[in-house]
């Protein structure tokens, strides 16, 4: 009898803690999900809301709105459903994306509903973990066609750090005589970050595993193409180096062009970087349709010379490509610094105008060293035709090669 007395209070127990447990799943996924949205919004570059939210005990569901900051060229709507377990929450949904003005969604002409996504949170890690796959996809405007195969995209992450995978098998536009194909094309992208984007290092690879152009006039073709990037905004600077790696571009069976190039963008104020970022957010936050861009970018205009406080510098680390084609190569490193002194003179809303152009050029201040110069390059440029390497100064705008002025021909594209 004493055992049977036991069971009640014990099934009652087992009830509760279950019911408690799957609140707290409930909660802590409405607290990723918050943060998740609060994340992307500090980086400054997507406007999100949400809309049509329920969250229950089981389960809850919503819609999730992105677009630009600014401007209405497109947005994109993320319907989810949570189901709620004690371990974790089961999530899937559609993405429907749509262009604007029209409002016309990419996917009505092609599919009959909307591409769908699943996901799963997990409660004792905090982390997310997903999947979207697209059929193959058509577009056609004003005469170009573009056909995308079969799109697969991965995530994963959680607060602090995301992780996210793109493969698109094969892409291929048309513009009417002309035609562009590549793929398969791969993106790996890791962001991690503290709270409200304050510090961010985001690292990508873009892998175009071949390409080809065709048109009348040229044929190319690419064995392979990878781009790896770097952005690091840490207490003091925002820094981007990014390296191009080019297999074998061919035209007419021969080799037109190989090798690679590095180059690193630095100092970049970052304090002025977050204060430009806030006044963007608060812009768009404000959404007054009276407001004119010319207004929005003269209130930002403080912001945006405060970018160049510590004099950005833009650095050509390595530069080592080939032309077996032409019979040229080019070898070398360089470097041009951006002079911060009387910031207040420069106009960033007046850059329209060719004497503001002119002295935002004066500037400019750096030098390129080019190793192993080739004659024919050197004869072109009007120096001795025993010309080894070829000095490139920048002097407050002035380019001057080995000590000489430009010639007119170049003068004249500058």
């Amino acid at each position: 009898m004493r055992k049977e007395r036991l069971i009640a209070p014990v099934l009652a127990v087992l009830a509760l803690a279950w019911a408690v447990a799957q609140t707290v799943a409930g909660l802590l996924f409405e607290r990723e999900l918050a943060r998740a949205v609060e994340d992307l919004q500090a980086r400054g570059e997507l406007s999100i809301r949400r809309s049509d939210v329920e969250r229950g005990w089981l389960a809850s569901h919503g819609v999730l709105h992105l677009s630009p900051l600014f401007g209405d060229a497109w947005h994109v709507d993320v319907v989810y459903r949570a189901r709620h377990g004690v371990l974790g929450t089961r999530l899937d949904g559609t993405l429907t994306p749509h262009m604007a003005p029209a409002g016309e969604t990419l996917f009505g002409a092609v599919e009959a509903s909307p591409p769908r996504w699943e996901a799963r949170y997990h409660v004792l890690s905090g982390t997310f973990d997903g999947a979207l796959a697209l059929s193959p996809l058509v577009f056609h405007q004003q005469g170009r066609t573009l056909s995308l195969q079969g799109t697969r995209i991965a995530f994963q992450g959680g607060f602090g750090d995301w992780r996210l995978r793109a493969r698109l098998p094969s892409l291929r536009l048309d513009d009417g005589e002309a035609q562009l194909q590549a793929g398969p094309v791969t993106l790996e992208s890791r962001y991690a970050y503290t709270e409200g984007a304050y510090h961010f290092t985001q690292q990508d690879l873009l892998k175009v595993e071949g390409l080809r152009w065709r048109s009348p006039d040229l044929v190319l073709e690419a064995d392979e193409i990878r781009l790896h990037s770097k952005t690091l905004l840490d207490e003091r600077e925002l820094r981007i180096r990014s390296e191009l790696t080019l297999g074998e571009v061919r035209s007419a069976d021969q080799v037109l062009l190989t090798g690679g190039v590095t180059a690193e963008l630095s100092r970049i104020d970052a304090d002025a970087l977050r204060e430009l970022l806030d006044g963007l957010r608060r812009e768009a936050a404000r959404g007054s349709a009276d407001t004119t861009g010319r207004e929005v970018l003269a209130d930002l205009a403080p912001s945006l010379r405060g970018l160049l406080a510590d004099s950005p510098r833009l650095d050509l680390l390595e530069a080592d490509l080939d032309s077996p084609m032409l019979g040229l190569a080019l070898e070398g490193e360089g470097t041009l610094i951006f002079d911060a002194r009387d910031l207040a003179a420069l106009d960033p809303l007046a850059l329209d105008s060719p004497a503001e152009r002119a002295e935002w050029r004066t500037r400019l201040d750096g030098d390129f060293l080019w190793h192993r110069v080739p004659p024919v390059m050197a004869l072109w440029l009007g120096l001795p035709l025993d010309t080894r390497e070829l000095q490139i100064d920048v002097v407050r705008g002035e380019v001057r090669l080995n000590g000489r002025p430009l010639p007119p021909v170049l003068e004249r594209l500058l």
